[in-house]
């Protein structure tokens, strides 16, 4: 049985005072959103090569013929650890900067870590014939489950970040009354909970430099793919392409039973399952993020859910929050919070 919502009410309220000791207020260099953003990216030293020397690879069957790469960094007798399992965002992957310094802080915590690569992405595209969208919440339910089963870990939490985040919240949501009793908390940063909206912002004229590379990676990819698997792909139509959304409506609605964009958007998102869930959980999202709006995340029934703690500064950007001071080890403020709550649920 699970924890009940007044524990988990009273339990997320300690964590909320203890993070209320340390505030988020933006780095004075990087203010606003797109500076955040940017800033986090480049960042200088954020990340050591030799911290990955013990990493392990690992391939995860999530249905058949499709596998997804995974890196995971063992404590020695993993079982008798928490495990941290991080999903990174669109067009990311396992090396994606906010991976590996998350990656490293936890396990300096006591937790083995596996960071996964979403199908196809870090250079995966042979391990499966399909693409992928934002609501593949059944992929990281499949990595779970071999994790409690083979592995037999016993106690899991998982962090998605961006596209990521969206689809642990609706994992977590899908689960309703009847979670895995393994999963212990869940974690988004900076979540694209309604897909529509973040789609129709990242295509503003004031982002078209966000818009403009992740559109170019897609499309990048899908040639790849036809490349891989000649008889599944057609790239003739990219030509016409111009926008994320006129990709969604030609290349992944159809791929995956979705009537149209709209449709794929309504059934990937997560905004309407958050308040289904039923495991403690954090969600940090800046109210300045420049292309994954934080408007969802005002919808009354997240509030209302004594399962969710939701941090929302004015200021941090898309999966940034470059600090100005330093409570921590360095200034990136969101990944300390999520390894320091993790850490307060490990009990």
């Amino acid at each position: 049985m699970g924890i009940t919502s007044e524990s988990c009410r009273s339990l997320l309220a300690k964590v909320a005072t203890q993070f209320d000791t340390k505030p988020f207020i933006p780095h004075p260099v990087f203010k606003q959103g797109d500076a955040q953003t940017i800033g986090a990216h480049f960042w200088p030293g954020r990340f050591r090569a030799r911290d990955l020397t013990h990493d392990e690879e690992r391939l995860f069957e999530v249905e058949p013929g499709s596998r997804v790469l995974a890196r995971c960094r063992w404590q020695a007798n993993r079982t008798e650890h928490p495990t941290l399992v991080m999903w990174h965002g669109m067009e990311g992957s396992t090396g994606a900067p906010y991976m590996l310094t998350t990656a490293h802080k936890a396990f300096r915590a006591g937790f083995n870590v596996i960071r996964v690569n979403i199908r196809n992405c870090g250079g995966t595209e042979h391990l499966t014939p399909t693409l992928y969208h934002g609501g593949m919440s059944n992929d990281l339910r499949s990595v779970i489950d071999e994790l409690i089963n083979r592995d037999r870990l016993s106690r899991i939490f998982i962090l998605g970040f961006s596209l990521g985040g969206n689809q642990v919240l609706k994992l977590a949501g899908e689960y309703g009354d009847n979670p895995t009793p393994e999963l212990k908390g869940v974690s988004a940063v900076s979540p694209s909970i309604s897909l529509g909206v973040s789609s129709n912002a990242l295509m503003r004229r004031r982002n078209w430099i966000y818009h403009r590379e992740f559109l170019g990676r897609l499309k990048m990819r899908l040639r790849v793919k036809e490349k891989l698997f000649p008889d599944f792909y057609n790239p003739n139509g990219l030509r016409n392409i111009r926008t994320i959304r006129q990709f969604d409506e030609h290349y992944i609605a159809p791929a995956f039973g979705f009537a149209n964009a709209d449709d794929y958007y309504a059934k990937a998102s997560s905004q309407a399952l958050i308040r289904h869930i039923r495991i403690p959980t954090l969600i940090i999202h800046a109210q300045d993020d420049p292309f994954v709006p934080f408007a969802p995340l005002r919808d009354p029934s997240i509030a209302a859910n004594p399962y969710v703690l939701l941090l929302n500064p004015k200021r941090g950007g898309h999966v940034a929050f470059i600090s100005r001071n330093s409570h921590d080890e360095d200034r990136f403020w969101a990944e300390n919070r999520v390894v320091e709550f993790c850490v307060a649920l490990n009990f």
